[in-house]
């Protein structure tokens, strides 16, 4: 019998930065828990593909998060995130990653969203990344699943700018800086991320749940 430590939280995700970030995030926040060893993502757990078939960030990552949870009997955690433009009524919301038809295609997604927006003047481009962060137990505790909500709100370019980041983080500009979320280092990022919102937000339930 192997004497490795036991996962205790699985992320829903099979993406390396999403599970480093998370591990971070809990990094020590609870006596006990090795982060490197005992937070997995959904491969190692052996979870299955989830279907988003919710219509809001909420629902998806719930989704995630309690299919997870039921698959694995671990604790799981999830998120859904994506690019709300005020002047197209919220979306590409959470069709984000696959706007342009193929699912994380991010040079089609960006040149079809700039296509949608060229004649929308710079005043009238506000737009905000939202990330909802869920967590979810397994069958049988007793405590119920929660969610938490981070928007970084700001403008979005004509053209992109900068090599960091992922998805459309080259055209979006946080409000109060002049840089592109693509031209932030990592560091910068995180701290104002809508992500790292949310999940610093789902952090006190997480921690309570790994006591």
């Amino acid at each position: 019998m192997s004497d490795a430590p036991q996962p205790r939280l699985v992320l829903a995700t099979r993406n390396a930065g999403k599970l480093r970030e998370l591990r971070e995030l809990l990094r020590g926040q609870v006596p006990g828990l090795d982060v490197d060893t005992q937070v997995v993502d959904a491969e190692t757990a052996g979870a299955p593909d989830v279907v988003e078939s919710g219509v809001t960030f909420e629902e998806n990552a719930l989704l995630k998060a309690e299919q997870v949870a039921r698959a694995t009997g671990l604790l799981a955690v999830a998120d859904d995130s994506g690019l709300a433009v005020d002047v197209l009524g919220g979306a590409p919301g959470i069709f984000s990653a696959r706007w342009a038809g193929r699912h994380g295609d991010d040079a089609a997604n960006l040149e079809l969203l700039l296509a949608q927006l060229s004649d929308i003047p710079h005043e009238r481009r506000g737009a905000a990344f939202v990330c909802a962060a869920a967590l979810a137990h397994p069958p049988g505790a007793s405590a119920g699943s929660s969610t938490e909500r981070g928007e970084l709100r700001g403008s979005l370019l004509t053209a992109p700018r900068g090599t960091g980041g992922f998805g459309y983080d080259p055209i979006l500009v946080p409000e109060g800086l002049d840089r592109s979320c693509a031209e932030l280092a990592p560091g910068e990022k995180n701290a104002i991320s809508h992500r790292g919102i949310a999940f610093r937000a789902l952090l006190p339930h997480l921690v309570e749940a790994l006591r």
